[in-house]
């Protein structure tokens, strides 16, 4: 396993002022493919196909807000271990890593929220927050030395087995699938569509997310609240919120701000499957809130 990695994580070329390893090769291959296959969708389009692509989008897309973020990186909430097992299988269909990765690389971002060190901060530019840190794993595994803070996951055989075959369960066993029942059609919406909204809503909040939007409670960091990437991200775009009580496993804390992830984590709750929900006490949210520090600088 030490010699596979040497190999995979060794320089193999210097493109655009950095080194490139074949990690960093491959992953760029399997990004400009899976948009290749999704600009070919539209010549392809039946309405299974896209409500193939719709459900795959719900179901893998909570397979990373509930699994692998609120549950898997905060212990926001608890559920059955062969429930967590299969939201987490959920969310390696997206085909962002697999919660070993995932979560560790949460986890930094918030232990160095918008520093030198934050492993997907926009201050070091928007492209390089919404996706260029994924194309440089040098950088982004250098600069913790590697999976340390997730010793949690590291111990379940289970989280170990979807870290070395991630790749195997979301392109060739689902794409397979998918070719298998509907053609071409399911695999170019089911697949190559779904798995590039999944990745840029996600990527978004990265981004975006520290960018544009509003910030309501004061995090020390450039965190935003933003409608549009909330209905997107199903919930994850109400960021700043997020940051201000990163417990918690919701994130739209006021009715109108849609988080669709809070809703299916409260249904759970309603049926008895998820326990110990963390969600901040309205003393807690008026502590923290950015206008009252901002009046009491005032006076």
């Amino acid at each position: 396993m030490g010699l596979m990695v040497n190999i995979v994580m060794a320089p193999c070329g210097e493109f655009w002022g950095r080194k490139w390893n074949l990690l960093d090769i491959v992953t760029a291959v399997v990004f400009f493919s899976l948009h290749c296959l999704c600009m070919m969708a539209p010549f392809h389009f039946t309405w299974p196909a896209f409500w193939v692509a719709c459900a795959l989008y719900l179901v893998t897309g909570l397979g990373v807000t509930l699994s692998f973020h609120r549950n898997l990186a905060h212990k926001s909430f608890r559920i059955p271990k062969w429930l967590e097992y299969l939201f987490a299988y959920f969310g390696v269909l997206s085909l962002q890593g697999s919660p070993i990765e995932w979560v560790s690389s949460h986890r930094y971002h918030h232990q160095f929220t918008d520093t030198e060190k934050d492993v997907h901060s926009p201050l070091q530019g928007f492209w390089f927050s919404h996706m260029g840190w994924i194309l440089d794993s040098g950088s982004r595994f250098g600069k913790y030395g590697g999976l340390k803070n997730v010793e949690d996951l590291k111990r379940q055989p289970f989280y170990r087995f979807l870290h070395r075959t991630f790749l195997l369960h979301s392109v060739v066993l689902l794409g397979s699938l998918l070719y298998v029942v509907g053609g071409f059609p399911f695999l170019a919406w089911g697949l190559g569509v779904r798995m590039v909204c999944v990745f840029h809503s996600t990527m978004l909040v990265n981004s975006a997310g520290h960018i544009w939007g509003k910030q309501v409670y004061l995090t020390g960091d450039m965190s935003r609240n933003n409608w549009w990437l909330g209905l997107f991200a199903l919930g994850e775009g109400w960021h700043n919120n997020h940051h201000a009580f990163d417990f918690s496993a919701r994130q739209g804390f006021e009715w109108w701000q849609i988080d669709v992830t809070w809703y299916v984590i409260r249904f759970l709750q309603a049926i008895g499957l998820a326990t110990n929900v963390k969600t901040p006490t309205e003393a807690q949210k008026r502590r923290k809130a950015l206008h009252n520090k901002v009046m009491a600088a005032e006076n």
